[in-house]
């Protein structure tokens, strides 16, 4: 078995610098890491993970709570983020919090009785309040999709009012009026904002907003063909459709496909998220892309940067882009 003493006598270093290095230690020289990882591969070493958690009083690990461990979202979210976390030779630990506040709260305890090093949160349960006092007990946590003022600096967020204004201000400069939306759970702060900026796209056009033309669905495939179809039998002038996520979007499709009803031309659609679907069903599906990648990234970054005491320079405001396909038609 490869010892770290044959580790240090090739790098030539001390004993004490190849345990810093293994550990993230900040006082470690960079030309000293690189000499240390250069032996590591070329003799094959593995640090003993409970060894190092004893040298370093860490557990090398990061919790995660996500709302849900699958689906086109969570699913990439969490595999950037475990991505990131391992190049860096930590592991992640995820649980879900299944839109329950208290099944949230005990995911976050139980990732404390891991020892965890640092929290990567997406909550939507939890207060602000009740947020802010998870950063207070730890401070090397990241809070995914919400902004709260109070702990700024340990946000990661999507401004998704402006996703939703982008997305009916592309039907709008095609000819649409009749703009419906169907939103996500409006319990939910993304919804409520993605709401909120299709209501500033139609203000600033001049348009009215018209209660009729929303209907709650939700983020996952339950019930959103049923809502769709309700949404076409009490407002059938409508000619475009704002889905607040590409799942929505599918539904739509679903159901237009059942009355006959020709996307990009009877009816235009656009989603949110840019889901890996969405370029491959047809007509492709003009949507909002979601970063989620570059959240999955960032978070990653972050928080370890927390945990060793190091300068944390992430990119916190992540930016919606609207993605064009075929689903828009142009009217006259």
């Amino acid at each position: 078995m490869i010892t770290i003493k044959e580790v240090a006598e090739l790098a030539k270093v001390s004993q004490a610098t190849v345990s810093r290095a293994i550990n993230n230690h900040p006082t470690v020289k960079e030309a000293n890491r690189k000499k240390v990882y250069a032996a590591i591969e070329q003799l094959g070493y593995k640090p003993n993970a409970f060894a190092q958690a004893l040298a370093s009083s860490r557990s090398n690990s990061i919790g995660m709570l996500v709302g849900s461990l699958d689906g086109p979202f969570y699913g990439p979210l969490m595999h950037h983020t475990e991505d990131t976390i391992r190049q860096n030779n930590n592991h992640l630990i995820v649980t879900s919090g299944q839109e329950s506040h208290s099944k949230e709260k005990d995911s976050i305890e139980f990732l404390r009785s891991k020892r965890v090093d640092g929290f990567i949160l997406h909550s939507d349960k939890l207060s602000d309040d009740e947020l802010i006092e998870v950063v207070k007990n730890t401070p090397a946590t990241i809070i995914l999709n919400r902004y709260i003022p109070d702990i700024a600096d340990n946000c990661i967020y999507i401004d998704n009012e402006l996703g939703g204004y982008l997305a009916t201000k592309h039907l709008l400069e095609h000819g649409h009026k009749n703009i419906a939306c169907i939103t996500g759970q409006l319990s939910k702060g993304d919804s409520r904002d993605r709401l909120q900026g299709y209501r500033l796209a139609l203000a600033e056009a001049g348009i009215q907003y018209n209660p009729s033309y929303v209907i709650e669905g939700r983020f996952d495939h339950d019930g959103n063909h049923e809502r769709a179809r309700r949404l076409l039998d009490r407002a059938p002038e409508i000619t475009a459709v704002f889905c607040q996520n590409d799942n929505i979007a599918l539904a739509v499709y679903d159901v237009a496909v059942e009355r006959d009803i020709t996307i990009g031309q009877d009816l235009s659609v656009v989603g949110f998220d840019n889901d890996y679907h969405s370029a491959h069903i047809r007509p492709r599906l003009t949507t909002i892309n979601f970063p989620v990648e570059e959240m999955g990234r960032e978070s990653a970054k972050g928080v370890l940067a927390m945990v060793h005491d190091q300068k944390v320079n992430i990119k916190q405001q992540l930016e919606p882009e609207l993605i064009c396909r075929d689903s828009v038609g142009t009217l006259s």
